[in-house]
């Protein structure tokens, strides 16, 4: 009997069975290997556009297809649902950021179940629900213990648009915030911070041990990071007429080789001794010119070079270590308080920005390390052994930041200089001897700014006693809960609240304040992948046990705009909970892919522009399969995919070609005979379109399988189009009573099992309607393959004749060599009639050459 293809019908259909048969729950079976799946949770925005589409059916095909092969799967799915873009939506369509986040988190999922996503739905996490949030202040406190927590005054990033501090990695491009692009100031405000920093080269040295992430991923966090080798050095601080004071400033250097050339010292800013030193003096107010300026630039701008480079000299000076020359001390824009101390021994010749300022403010440039081919050492060759700071400028356009010798640099002249060189390591030693240096390692990486001067946030749970001073809430008072009463139309925050923050000190019981700031809403995706692996828990944020079990998450997927914010934090939280001793494992993530972006036009879809494809605008014609596969097989997932109508249109007559060539099937089987006894055990007899349709089959079962292994589904899609095409080429060619029904029958089998993770639901329809089987599609056995089957038992070889291909033959694999040799002659007999065959070579199933005269 003929069925129709109705995916309108046959989707909610299996969506219904699927969720009350809760056919996706995942369950801890510790007598199968485990498989966790994971793609980034998302935002709460609104309808999803294809762009979220592709994202979330990548996991869903690798979900899918391991369960067929065996895989206890965890595949859950949550919302990201604290932040501002949900706190600034409310303000705008003024409603409150919590109603405006659980009605998109319902359209969402909504979506997410109409397209098919086979999610344990049990688990789901929703980063705003309090106990969620709860376990977020749970593992604060625990940080907090562990001395990982930190509340300083420092100059911070602020955007005045979203109205709060940003972390430096959330200062994007020219200063801009990374939210809202708005440009980016500093102002000074008591913050809190996680101390990464205290796990810098373990987050380093680890990135080894993922070598299932992409190495693209790996150098940008590696670079982040930043580790470097150097020394610190201490500067003694003076007056104009040389006179030393007790104060010492130290600097941290990459290149003590260059100490020599150090003709001036430059302050930051925001460095406590620079009011110090100009206040009541004639410097003052040039000084503070600078200072002003600095705090209306990003530490971005200030330290990339976008900023002009300006500065002040501060009327003092400091006594250069290595050789006890006095140096003039200034302030610059461009040398910043929260990297290495806030100063800077400034050596032009080898930096470029040093240069730069040099140049502006005619100060000198001697040069101390050089190329071997400069021109300094071609017009005056003494100075390769120079020892005394003869030269004090240089003619060249830009510094040199090289590898060379040294020069002008008392003993130490005439050895190699540059990072890590001799030279290098002998001023190091000598500043070690005399007490004014030492060896150390620096990094880039800084503590993790986590205040936030906004509403829709996880509260920091910490109370301000002024007897006690800073106070965690206690543990049995959690969660500090998130008040739902308070109007933000007009951008309020938790300090304009009192009902919130007024509260009496848990250890004295004074009047005290409680902490308006919230929390980044990125220590909410740092951990939240461990949430699921135990949701329902409410005495702890998971279960060590549970943990173990499923974690680390074995395929991640997301964009590589997460590539050094969350991945980067969410290693450093799964080592402090790996040391607070919930976790056994060092990272969470163990193969990573960064998907590639959906186009529409060659320009990324984005709500933004206003170029989206909702699913809801293609699924009513052609169903939630279609695509599902189209959006799989037009381009490998890690490269961008540009969104073609045709290619959907495409998809679907695919689909409608697999629906009758089974459908076909059924009606006609019981005409088959079965000349084998099983798929590809042949019987002498077997024909040899058989033969051939069953190395097809089991060459395309190895295929898709290797491929979705390898997450390549567009060539695992096209290999069952290939396969698609051999079962219709066999209907064709091979009348019904001769067709084997144990090969054509696998082969169908096959195509419906390996399609069923692409597209779930014709799948699901066809092997229990249409094939009349019991039980799920998705609960059967992956289809195995025959390695030797996957060979063919003849070849195709092509036969050259003085150099040119005349003809081609088809010999068993196995042919003895005169079977191919007159093969081969009998085939190119009309090229070499009359002429005499001077060599004849032949290539096992490779080629045959045949030289005539």
């Amino acid at each position: 009997m003929a069925h129709e293809y109705n995916p309108a019908e046959i989707e909610p259909k299996w969506q219904s069975v699927w969720e009350s048969d809760a056919v996706d729950a995942a369950v801890e079976d510790p007598a199968r290997p485990k498989r966790y799946i994971l793609e980034m949770f998302p935002y709460p925005s609104g309808n999803p556009h294809m762009g979220h589409v592709r994202n979330y059916s990548i996991g869903d095909v690798v979900a899918r297809a391991s369960r067929m092969r065996g895989y206890s799967v965890l595949h859950p799915i949550g919302w990201d649902a604290f932040g501002m873009p949900a706190e600034n939506a409310a303000i705008k369509q003024n409603t409150h950021p919590a109603k405006w986040t659980y009605e998109n988190i319902a359209t969402q999922e909504a979506a997410f179940k109409r397209l098919g996503f086979s999610y344990d739905w049990q688990r789901k996490v929703v980063t705003c629900d309090p106990e969620f949030y709860r376990w977020g202040q749970w593992i604060f406190l625990k940080m907090f213990e562990r001395g990982l927590v930190e509340r300083k005054m420092n100059p911070v990033n602020w955007c005045p648009t979203c109205r709060t501090v940003l972390a430096n990695e959330q200062v994007e491009g020219e200063g801009v915030c990374w939210r809202c692009s708005t440009r980016v100031e500093k102002r000074e405000l008591d913050q809190w911070y996680f101390k990464i920093t205290d796990y810098a080269q373990e987050l380093l040295d680890d990135l080894d041990q993922l070598d299932g992430w992409p190495e693209r991923v790996r150098t940008m966090q590696a670079n982040w990071i930043g580790r470097s080798e150097g020394a610190e050095v201490d500067f003694t601080v003076c007056d104009a007429d040389g006179n030393t004071t007790d104060e010492t400033i130290t600097v941290y250097t990459t290149r003590p080789d260059t100490l020599f050339g150090c003709s001036f010292f430059l302050l930051a800013p925001e460095h406590p001794l620079v009011s110090q030193f100009v206040d009541g003096t004639e410097y003052a107010d040039a000084v503070a010119a600078v200072v002003e300026r600095a705090t209306h630039e990003t530490a971005v701008e200030r330290e990339s070079g976008i900023a002009e480079k300006i500065g002040a000299f501060t009327g003092r000076y400091v006594v250069n270590p290595i050789n006890q020359q006095r140096v003039p001390v200034w302030v610059a824009n461009y040398v910043l308080m929260d990297y290495g101390t806030g100063a800077v021994m400034a050596v032009p010749s080898g930096d470029e920005r040093d240069f730069a300022f040099a140049r502006a403010y005619g100060l000198p440039i001697p040069p101390v390390v050089v190329a071997a081919d400069d021109p300094l050492l071609a017009s005056d060759p003494t100075l390769a052994q120079e020892t005394d700071l003869r030269v004090t400028d240089v003619p060249w356009d830009a510094a040199y930041a090289g590898p060379g010798t040294m020069i002008q640099s008392g003993p130490f002249t005439g050895l190699s200089g540059g990072k890590g060189s001799a030279g290098a390591d002998a001023v190091i030693r000598a500043l070690a001897a005399a007490g004014t240096g030492r060896a150390t390692v620096n990094f880039r990486l800084r503590d993790w700014l986590i205040s936030r001067q906004r509403y829709w946030g996880n509260p920091i749970p910490v109370i301000h006693c002024p007897k006690c001073g800073i106070v965690p809430v206690p543990a049995d008072q959690l969660p500090v809960i998130l008040p739902l009463d308070l109007d933000i139309t007009t951008g309020a925050t938790l300090a304009e609240h009192p009902e919130f923050y007024e509260v009496a000190c848990p250890v004295c019981g004074a009047d005290a304040r409680r902490e308006t700031d919230t929390m980044d809403t990125f220590t909410c995706s740092s951990w939240y992948f461990l949430r699921y692996t135990d949701a329902a828990n409410d005495t702890a944020p998971f279960a060590a046990d549970k943990a173990a079990y499923w974690m680390p998450v074995d395929q991640y997927i997301g964009g590589i705009e997460h590539a050094i914010l969350h991945l980067l934090y969410s290693r450093f939280f799964t080592k402090v909970l790996r040391d607070i001793g919930l976790l056994s494992i060092d990272e969470p993530f163990t193969r990573l892919l960064t998907q590639g972006m959906v186009k529409l036009d060659g320009a990324v879809m984005s709500k933004s522009k206003g170029n989206i494809v909702a699913p809801e605008e293609v699924i009513p014609r052609y169903g939630a399969d279609t695509v599902r596969a189209y959006i799989m097989f037009m381009a490998p997932p890690d490269k961008d995919l540009d969104w073609s109508p045709e290619g959907v249109d495409g998809m679907y007559r695919y689909l409608n070609r697999v629906w009758r060539l089974v459908d076909e099937y059924a009606d006609e089987r019981d005409g088959y005979p079965q000349v084998s006894d099983q798929a590809g055990e042949y019987v002498p007899d077997l024909s040899a379109q058989t033969k051939n349709l069953a190395h097809l089959v089991h060459k395309s079962v190895k295929k898709a399988t290797d491929d979705i292994d390898r997450m390549q589904f567009n060539t695992a899609i096209a290999a069952l189009m290939e396969l698609t095409n051999a079962l219709y080429d066999y209907k064709t060619a091979v009348p019904v009573g001769d067709r084997d029904r144990a090969v054509f029958q696998f082969g169908i089998e096959s195509l419906v099992k390996m399609l069923a993770p692409i597209a779930p639901h014709i799948t699901e329809e066809l092997w229990q309607v249409v094939l009349g089987n019991t039980g799920s599609i998705h609960a059967q056995e992956w289809p195995r393959y025959d390695a030797a089957l996957c060979v063919r038992d003849e070849v195709e070889l092509p036969v050259q004749v003085n150099g040119k291909v005349r003809g081609r033959i088809t010999v068993a694999r196995d042919a003895d060599e005169a079977v191919v040799r007159q093969a081969a002659l009998d085939a190119v007999q009309a090229q070499i009639a009359g002429k005499d065959v001077a060599k004849l070579i032949v290539v096992p199933n490779r080629i045959v050459t045949i030289v005539v005269k």
